[in-house]
């Protein structure tokens, strides 16, 4: 990850308050070499603005309505430097720091955004940046099970509420997820998306399916020791011995 050829800084502005992006845009101004390439008001354009103008950096708000700051990150196909633009608590902050990216705590100064900025600099300068995919680890609250799958179709965004997801079925390096009669591919591991969902309502029953229990009708007896289960729409999932056990531990 470099900045531009002639050494400019390209940022990315991204807070749903207008005044807020203002104030930044002002700030940097007065810094020299550095080009804000896009301002947008929500994750959405966010996601859409990395995608089709590659800046080097992020100005990223964390609390915004429809996609919140890690949910932006989570759907960036690209490593990139971020610095928060935040209110956040200060649990979550010290999770940024070990991750080496900067953080700055509402309202800042001119001079603590010129001193953010050159911490950037000097990573970018680094062979290894810090990787989006760990920070998005690191900030996740531990244990906390997600409440929707994110999934980018090229510049489209699609949220799947989890109660809404049917099935997820592995397929070579990426999932396919099935809610309400439509797919969706993302690229991510079933061990992965699994190890993120509700177990009390999401269950591995074999190597490449996960059901929503709440979406079975009932299990049958395919032949000697093998058994299906049958969702409510019909849908046929062959279960493993072990994805059997886990299943009859919740009916």
């Amino acid at each position: 990850m470099t900045s531009g050829a002639s050494g400019e800084l390209r940022v990315a502005i991204v807070d749903d308050e207008a005044p807020a992006r203002i104030l930044l845009r002002e700030y940097l101004s007065a810094i020299p070499d550095v080009v804000v390439v896009a301002e947008c008001a929500n994750g959405f354009e966010a996601v859409k603005a990395v995608a089709e103008l590659s800046p080097d950096l992020l100005l990223l708000d964390i609390q915004m309505p429809k996609l919140d700051g890690f949910e932006v990150l989570e759907l960036i196909e690209r490593e990139i430097a971020v610095i928060f633009v935040t209110a956040y608590d200060e649990h979550a902050l010290r999770a940024f720091e070990v991750q080496a990216v900067d953080y700055l705590l509402k309202p800042f100064s001119r001079e603590r955004l010129a001193q953010a900025l050159t911490r950037v600099r000097q990573r970018l300068g680094q062979p290894q940046a810090p990787s989006v995919a760990r920070l998005v680890a690191a900030v996740r609250p531990p244990g906390a099970p997600l409440a929707r799958v994110l999934v980018r179709e090229g510049a489209r965004v699609h949220v799947i509420p989890v109660e809404k997801l049917d099935l997820v079925e592995a397929r070579d390096d990426y999932v396919c997820l099935r809610s309400a009669g439509s797919e969706f591919r993302k690229q991510q591991t079933l061990a992965e998306l699994a190890a993120q969902l509700d177990p009390v309502r999401f269950v591995r029953v074999h190597r490449s399916f996960v059901i929503n229990v709440e979406r079975l009708a009932r299990i049958e007896l395919y032949a000697k020791d093998s058994r299906i289960a049958i969702l409510s729409d019909g849908t046929r999932v062959p279960l493993s011995r072990a994805g059997y056990a886990r299943l009859r531990e919740l009916l």
